[in-house]
């Protein structure tokens, strides 16, 4: 799948815009917040690779949340290319599975000003675990966020009301479900307990502590630890979504991660709050429930938009580039 765009003042060199492009991109989502990639900065393009060994085994083991993170970070490295039209290619060698996507600068033409430049809300978006205010979205706000995803090969499916008991059962069984497994609960533990210099995982005080809420959320904390409070509101005046696909091979997945970088920086750019839903998507037996919610297709994974209590939230952690990222020669 191909992605054409064109932002940003002019820079130097090419390669000085690819690697500022993958820096950028290490703010992107990622599942428990592992950040299951590597990239690769050539003299003309840049590459981005699966680490399949920050891959999370019992939450993910198929990888499809492995693979759908690196869509997100793919659409971030783009969103943030400066100075050159570019063209990004999802999954583009079919006989190396790991390379997740490919950016290029398109050389020789004159870089065009887009009305809609979502860089600046790359280093603005924060996942925000707390209750959202009871002001609900505005109806063309909510029309670009569903633009913004069909523009990357996926579907934004917005929960109506009738439903939200569903999915509130849905997020229900995930957490029973999940909690009843020692295996999740170690890798819960190991990816909410880092030490400082790792650079990923959850850190506690960005959890929240139980309470009344429209759709329960994920409880990073089952074992104590400092966490922040949710606020006074209970998500009514909050949008729920699922981003689904037409199909769902790994292809899908790379694409419904893209997409979820759209929707999640445009609603960034919209001053919104956003968190993802992934446990509802996790399990096939709560994925299937989900998929009854749907008009059809595959649901990939949901996310809770609203407007943000005042404040930021903490900020998760980022690994440092030189990890990360490989400028080749």
């Amino acid at each position: 799948m191909g992605i054409v765009d064109d932002k940003g003042p002019a820079v130097t060199t090419a390669a000085q815009a690819l690697y500022e492009a993958a820096h950028q991109a290490l703010a992107a989502p990622s599942i428990f917040n592992s950040q299951p990639w590597r990239w690769v900065v050539l003299p003309d393009a840049l590459q981005l690779w699966a680490d399949r060994s920050r891959q999370l085994a019992s939450v993910d083991p198929q990888g499809r949340l492995l693979t759908l993170s690196c869509g997100a970070a793919a659409h971030h490295a783009m969103a943030a290319v400066a100075g050159h039209p570019a063209e990004l290619t999802l999954s583009p060698d079919a006989d190396e599975p790991d390379l997740m996507a490919v950016l290029r600068l398109r050389e020789g033409e004159p870089p065009l000003t887009r009305r809609n430049d979502l860089r600046p809300a790359i280093s603005l978006r924060r996942t925000d675990r707390r209750a959202f205010q009871k002001t609900p979205i505005g109806g063309k706000i909510l029309d670009r966020l569903v633009a913004a995803c069909h523009e990357h090969g996926a579907h934004l499916y917005l929960v109506p009301g009738h439903q939200m008991p569903a999915l509130a059962l849905a997020a229900v069984s995930a957490g029973a479900l999940q909690l009843s497994d020692p295996a999740y609960r170690m890798e819960l533990a190991d990816w909410t307990h880092r030490p400082p210099w790792s650079g990923d995982g959850v850190p506690l005080q960005t959890a929240v502590k139980s309470g009344p809420r429209r759709v329960p959320v994920r409880d990073f904390a089952p074992f104590g630890g400092a966490t922040m409070p949710p606020g006074l509101d209970n998500d009514f005046g909050a949008t729920y979504a699922a981003i689904y696909t037409d199909a769902d091979c790994p292809a899908d997945w790379l694409a419904a991660g893209a997409a979820l970088s759209a929707v999640l920086l445009t609603a960034t750019a919209f001053g919104l709050a956003t968190a993802t839903i992934s446990d509802v998507t996790e399990a096939p037996v709560v994925r299937e429930q989900l998929r009854q919610l749907l008009p059809t297709g595959y649901p990939q994974i949901a996310l809770r938009i609203g407007h943000p209590q005042a404040g930021d939230p903490p900020s998760t952690p980022r690994r440092p580039a030189e990890e990360v990222i490989t400028v080749a020669a």
